[in-house]
């Protein structure tokens, strides 16, 4: 019985780790595109779409 909530506790420690190993890997990556992506969203709502919809048309 030992045995096994040691073999437990030692999965769970190894998961967070191989998690823990991910995140701090793609967090900057994360934070980059998502930066990017804002500013994208900034420039099209600044200059504007030259599409109008047939509302606009009528």
């Amino acid at each position: 019985m030992l045995w096994k909530i040691i073999g437990v506790v030692a999965l769970v420690w190894i998961a967070f780790m191989v998690v823990g190993a991910l995140i701090k890997g793609l967090f900057p990556i994360l934070m980059i595109s998502a930066i990017v992506f804002g500013l994208y969203l900034l420039y099209k709502a600044v200059t504007g779409s030259e599409e109008k919809t047939t509302i606009d048309k009528i």
